[in-house]
């Protein structure tokens, strides 16, 4: 039983370690540290991370899964081309679907559903204080799928997941943006408002503003790290 349970323990650590290793990877990519066309070399990367090859390549998979990397025959593993307005039309349609969801959502959600939502909300706070872009990007994925769920449409939820798988890495990123952890869980607190005075269209509205604002914060990230004072905007990340 020991053996096993030491199996199990070693497995969860690397199953935290390829999230790491994935999470740092994409920070990179989305700020354009990481140039569309990089090679990431799995031995390269494991030594960079003090880590074996099982969780880097883990953490590659997840990546090439978000569309951030791609695997080209005898190259390998290599950034994907993402142009700025192509992730911005991404957040367009995110926007939309999120708002369906809402507004649907905020009809046929169950009381303990609702109060499933709250709870999440308030745990939030301690994350925001803390300026813990991880746990509040973890608490935030949640938060969004309780949504879906309490549409009780299950079509809906698979495209909405859909989206926000493409766009996952990206909806990380963008916290990290001036204070836009704050102003992300400020949006969330005037959609509970809504929420919570069944009124769906307006959830909707904040929703879809939400999602804008997160996608002009993402720009602004983008723009701080790569754009030269005075110079020409990146065509990739």
């Amino acid at each position: 039983m020991a053996g096993l349970f030491k199996v199990a323990e070693a497995e969860e650590d690397g199953g935290l370690l390829s999230d790491r290793i994935r999470n740092a990877l994409t920070d990179e990519i989305a700020s354009g540290a990481l140039v569309a066309g990089s090679a990431l070399e799995e031995q390269q990367l494991a030594d960079r991370f003090g880590a074996s090859r099982t969780p880097v390549r883990e953490a590659l998979r997840q990546l090439v899964v978000s569309g951030l990397v791609e695997v080209r025959g005898r190259r390998g593993v290599v950034v994907a081309r993402m142009t700025p307005e192509r992730i911005m039309d991404m957040f367009e349609t995110s926007a939309e679907v999120e708002a369906m969801c809402v507004r649907l959502a905020t009809y046929r959600m169950t009381p303990l559903e609702r109060s499933r939502l709250i709870e999440l909300h308030e745990g939030s706070r301690v994350m925001v204080e803390a300026n813990d872009v991880d746990a509040y990007d973890a608490f935030n994925r949640i938060f969004h799928e309780c949504i879906y769920s309490a549409t009780h449409n299950s079509f809906m939820a698979e495209q909405a997941q859909d989206v926000r798988a493409r766009l996952s890495a990206f909806r990380r990123t963008q916290l990290r943006q001036g204070d836009r952890i704050r102003k992300s869980r400020d949006e969330h607190d005037a959609i509970m408002q809504a929420i919570a005075e069944g009124d769906g269209e307006t959830a909707s509205r904040r929703m879809r503003a939400h999602m804008l604002n997160a996608a002009a914060a993402l720009r602004r990230y983008i723009e701080d790290r790569v754009r030269p004072v005075d110079g020409p905007e990146p065509d990739n990340l």
